[in-house]
């Protein structure tokens, strides 16, 4: 499964949260595999696309970053999966 997470800075949290990250804190947990990972230019907020089969992997990259950053993560499908289903519901 593929998973979209979304995470700003908590007021005040955003230097450690740059030291940490600069530091290699960045890297997910076990059964976590990091596909990409981009930053608005504003440095207002990010984006972070994981794969796991582990949702409790995915949480715990969540969790370590909790206390600094407000994260939100949803499963996200591709346009090839979601066509289908589209069509299936949608068709007329």
């Amino acid at each position: 499964m593929k998973f979209m997470a979304t995470w700003s800075a908590k007021p005040g949290a955003l230097r450690e949260a740059v030291g940490l990250f600069l530091a290699g804190k960045g890297t997910p947990p076990a059964g976590v595999t990091l596909l990409g990972r981009w930053h608005s230019v504003d440095c207002s907020m990010g984006f972070t696309l994981y794969e796991s089969d582990n949702p409790a992997a995915v949480y715990e990259s969540a969790a370590v970053w909790a206390e600094l950053l407000d994260v939100d993560t949803v499963t996200v499908i591709e346009d090839a999966e979601a066509g289908p289903v589209l069509a299936k519901v949608f068709a007329k």
